[in-house]
């Protein structure tokens, strides 16, 4: 009986700390893909991406057709030429398509760098705006609610030192903030 009394008692501590620790917490979700996507900007943003992709498109409709060309000329051709000569064709043509295999990659690459550029001004204000209004309005911790299964912290109170801690109890020294 005694134990289940310093259980019990154990429970409402734990109870009593947590509801006052609870109060000092204020969280908030937001949701950024809504909020980027009703910017202004976003429309310019749009028809700027589209038109990088129809040029990039074009560049690479334009070599694959070069490269098909070059294929069909080699085909027939390919019956008159010699043994050797037609070893170097099909080398060069192997070539040819490697290389606009990975122009092919090199344009997706560019493209996904070409939108974060295009996106990386209007997040930077969405999340100064995010942290403006958490401020404002006191609170300690604002998740985003559309970041698949779990939310992602995006704002936390400079109090909130948690990985600080985290990073001395480990021993790692912290880095010293730039113009510190």
């Amino acid at each position: 009986m005694m134990k289940i009394k310093i259980i019990l008692s154990a429970i409402a501590l734990f109870c009593v700390g947590f509801a006052a620790n609870a109060q000092d917490l204020k969280i908030g979700y937001t949701n950024v893909e809504l909020i980027m996507d009703l910017m202004p900007e976003m429309e310019q943003i749009g028809a700027d991406i589209q038109d990088y992709q129809a040029q990039l498109q074009t560049n690479i409709q334009t070599k694959a057709q070069d490269f098909q060309k070059q294929v069909q000329a080699y085909q027939q051709a390919a019956a008159t030429m010699t043994e050797e000569a037609r070893g170097t064709k099909e080398a060069s043509l192997q070539k040819i398509q490697q290389d606009l295999q990975k122009y092919e990659q090199d344009a997706q690459t560019s493209y996904q760098k070409k939108l974060q550029e295009l996106l990386e001004p209007i997040q930077a204000k969405v999340f100064n705006a995010i942290n403006a209004v958490a401020a404002e309005n006191n609170y300690t911790h604002i998740f985003s609610e559309t970041a698949g299964q779990s939310p992602i912290l995006l704002y936390t109170k400079d109090e909130d030192k948690f990985t600080e801690l985290v990073l001395t109890k480990l021993g790692v020294e912290i880095p010293k903030a730039p113009g510190q």
